[in-house]
């Protein structure tokens, strides 16, 4: 997998209100009880130095991607983006697209996955059912498989909603865990604890300059990712993590 390399190469985009960067897996992108530095604060700090900014810098964190999830994340520069960008997400007016690999070919080409979700804070896990339950969400995602390579599914995924680790749960509930996922029942992890879920793109409008925004975020260096990305993007296919 790639080493942690310098912030400078992993920006999507930025200006003075918006900060993308493509998160390598096993960054956590804010703080918890490991006491990793988390990317917030990395990006603080590459913002603090590019513009010679004195004190303390503002970024806000839009949304989340679990630690051994890769790709593209945004933050927010100033106090007014966040605000706007918070409501963009509550209106799904941000269209997220992921990239899942998985050994066992889901039940049908394509469908749209409602479950209801419960998660359980203990274990940091959560549980899918086809009803609602007390206490449980409704989650909803949209997939299709793209491309195949000898032993795997390349599946492309929509998310409707943004419940905790939701794909992870709901293509595990359907007999196709993510590759390299334990927590949810592939039987093999990963070099470096990774899993193979990607945040592959990002569609918007800019919350202040209102002009259309589709950023792409390759992958880490891996060879399955390298040969699903290079079939679809293989212009960007040297600009992998």
């Amino acid at each position: 997998m790639a080493k942690f390399i310098d912030l400078s190469q992993r920006i999507l985009y930025e200006d003075n209100h918006l900060l993308v960067i493509n998160k390598l897996p096993g960054e956590i992108v804010q703080g918890d009880k490991t006491g990793d530095k988390p990317l917030v604060e990395i990006a603080k700090d590459y913002i603090a130095q590019k513009y010679d900014k004195p004190g303390n810098v503002f970024l806000g964190v839009v949304h989340r991607l679990d630690r051994p999830v890769s790709g593209a994340i945004i933050l927010a520069r100033t106090s007014k983006a966040l605000e706007r960008l918070n409501a963009m997400l509550q209106e799904r007016k941000i269209m997220k697209t992921y990239w899942a690999i998985v050994k066992n070919k889901p039940p049908k080409e394509n469908d749209t996955l409602v479950n209801y979700v419960w998660r359980n804070k203990q274990k940091n896990k959560t549980i899918v059912f086809d009803h609602p339950i007390k206490k449980s969400s409704e989650a909803s995602l949209t997939y299709r498989i793209v491309a195949q390579s000898v032993n795997y599914y390349l599946l492309e995924i929509g998310l409707h909603t943004g419940r905790h680790h939701q794909i992870r749960a709901q293509l595990a509930h359907i007999g196709c865990p993510i590759k390299g996922d334990l927590k949810y029942g592939f039987p093999r992890s990963n070099d470096s604890a990774f899993i193979h879920l990607h945040s592959l793109k990002l569609i918007l409008i800019h919350p202040v300059k209102n002009i259309p925004l589709e950023l792409i975020a390759p992958p880490p260096h891996d060879a399955l990712w390298n040969y699903f990305f290079e079939l679809f993007y293989p212009d960007l296919s040297h600009k992998n993590l």
